[in-house]
C-alpha cells in the first residue's frame, strides 16, 4: 500500500490556530443548554415521566458534545493557553466522570501509533487472526460476545461511571502493599522515597495520579450532592441513561473511525504515519445537526494528519486538502453497522477481517489441505499399484 502524497502538500498550518473567542463560545454553548435540560428534566419528571424520553436524548447529545470539547482540550487545541485547556479539560472530566489527563495521554499513544496494529489494537483490544485461531470455541464466543455492537451500552457505562473508581482503588490498594513491603525492608525510608518508587498499572506519572485522585474526589461528590438536592432514584436514573447512551455514542464514533472494510491495518516494520491518517481514519459524514453535537470529530483524517487543528477548523481544513484525500474512506450512518464486524486483525494481509470470513477462509484452507492429503493418498495408492503390478 502505497501513496504519492506527502505530510508537506497538505495546509495545515493556518488551521492550527486556537481562537480563545470560538472556544469560549463553544463552551457556553455546551455547558448552559446541558445544566438547563437537567432542571428541565426535573420539572418534567414532576408533571410526567413520559416527558423525559427527548430530555434524556439531548443530554446524551449535549453529554457526548462535552466529551469532544475535552478531546480537543487533551490535545491543548481547543484553547491557546495550556493550563487554560488543563482546567477546562479537568472540568469536562467531571461532567464526564472520567480523569482527562490520563484519557489525554492515553489517547497521545492512539496518534502516535494510528494504523501500527502491532502497537495498538484500539480501545475494544482487538486481536489478530493468529491469536483468535489459539482460544478454545467458549473463548472465541466470549471474545465476539464482549465485541457486539450492542456492548457498546453496558461497555461505555463501565468506561465512564466505574473504571476510573476501580482503578483508583487499585492503585492504593497497590501502594498500601509497596508502602508496607519498602518499610519492611527498611524501617528508615522516607515517604517520599517510597512514593517515587511505586510503579502502578494504574497511572503512569504522578500528574495522572493526581488527576485521577481529584477527579474521583469531585465526581463522587456531585454525586452524593445531587442524590440529596434531587433525590437519589430520580437523580441516578437520568444520570445512568444520559451517561450510557453518551458513552456509547462516542465509542461508537471512535470504532467505526479506525476499524472499517480497508483500513490501513500495519505491522510495526514499514508502518507509515501518513498512511494510517488518511487510509487508516475515515471520514464520517453527519448531518449538520449531528456534526455539531460531534464537535466535528467526523473529520477524522484531517485531525490524525494534525491533532492540533482545533475542532472548529476541522471542517474548512478539510475542504482546503479534500483533492488530497481521494484515498480516505467516507463513511455514512449507514454503513456504521457493517463496520462493527471487523473485530479482528489479519497481520499477513495486513487488514481487518470479521470473524464470519476468517472462519470461512480457515475452512476453505482445511478443506483444501484435506482435498491435498486426498490426491497424495490416491497418488500413493497409484504409484503403489503400479509398483505391484510390475512385479
Amino acid at each position: 500500500m502505497e501513496t504519492t502524497v506527502k505530510k508537506s502538500d497538505f495546509v495545515l498550518a493556518p488551521y492550527m490556530k486556537s481562537n480563545d473567542l470560538r472556544a469560549t463560545y463553544q463552551i457556553l454553548n455546551t455547558v448552559v443548554p446541558y445544566v438547563f435540560l437537567w432542571f428541565l428534566a426535573v420539572k418534567a419528571a414532576s408533571i410526567s415521566l413520559w416527558l423525559l424520553p427527548p430530555i434524556l436524548v439531548l443530554m446524551a447529545l449535549f453529554s457526548g458534545r462535552c466529551f469532544s470539547l475535552m478531546h480537543d482540550c487533551g490535545h491543548y487545541s481547543l484553547f491557546s493557553s495550556k493550563r487554560v485547556n488543563r482546567v477546562v479539560g479537568f472540568l469536562f472530566g467531571v461532567i464526564n466522570a472520567i480523569p482527562q489527563y490520563p484519557w489525554s495521554r492515553g489517547h497521545a499513544y492512539h496518534h502516535k501509533t494510528n494504523g501500527d496494529w502491532e502497537r495498538y489494537r484500539g480501545p475494544s483490544a482487538l486481536i489478530s487472526t493468529e491469536e483468535f485461531a489459539k482460544l478454545s470455541p467458549s473463548a472465541q464466543r466470549w471474545y465476539e460476545f464482549l465485541r457486539h455492537p450492542l456492548m457498546i451500552f453496558p461497555g461505555g457505562f463501565f468506561y465512564l461511571a466505574i473504571k476510573p473508581r476501580l482503578a483508583l482503588i487499585a492503585g492504593t490498594y497497590g501502594f498500601i502493599g509497596h508502602l508496607l513491603t519498602c518499610l519492611k525492608q527498611d524501617p528508615g525510608m522516607g515517604l517520599a522515597k517510597i512514593i517515587s518508587s511505586y510503579k502502578s498499572r494504574n497511572w503512569y506519572t504522578a500528574g495522572e495520579f493526581w488527576d485521577l485522585l481529584f477527579n474521583n474526589i469531585c465526581v463522587i461528590s456531585g454525586w452524593i450532592f445531587l442524590g440529596y438536592s434531587l433525590g437519589f432514584g430520580f437523580f441516578l436514573s437520568v444520570y445512568s441513561i444520559t451517561l450510557t447512551c453518551s458513552a456509547a455514542i462516542f465509542i461508537c464514533v471512535f470504532f467505526v473511525q479506525h476499524n472499517f472494510e480497508g483500513s490501513y491495518a500495519h505491522k510495526t516494520e514499514g508502518w507509515d504515519y501518513l498512511l494510517g491518517a488518511i487510509k487508516g481514519s475515515s471520514y464520517l459524514e453527519l448531518p449538520p445537526v449531528l456534526k455539531w453535537f460531534a464537535a466535528d470529530i467526523g473529520y477524522h483524517n484531517i485531525h490524525h494528519l494534525s491533532e492540533r487543528i482545533p475542532n472548529y477548523n476541522l471542517e474548512a481544513c478539510h475542504n482546503h486538502n479534500s483533492h488530497l484525500l481521494a484515498d480516505s474512506k467516507i463513511l455514512r450512518i449507514a454503513d456504521i453497522p457493517h463496520c462493527f464486524k471487523f473485530i479482528l486483525w489479519d497481520s499477513a494481509s495486513s487488514r481487518l477481517v470479521s470473524i464470519a470470513s476468517f472462519r470461512q477462509n480457515a475452512q476453505s484452507i482445511a478443506l483444501d489441505t484435506e482435498q491435498s492429503l486426498l490426491d497424495r493418498t490416491e497418488m500413493e495408492k497409484a504409484l503403489v499399484k503400479n509398483v505391484l503390478s510390475e512385479c
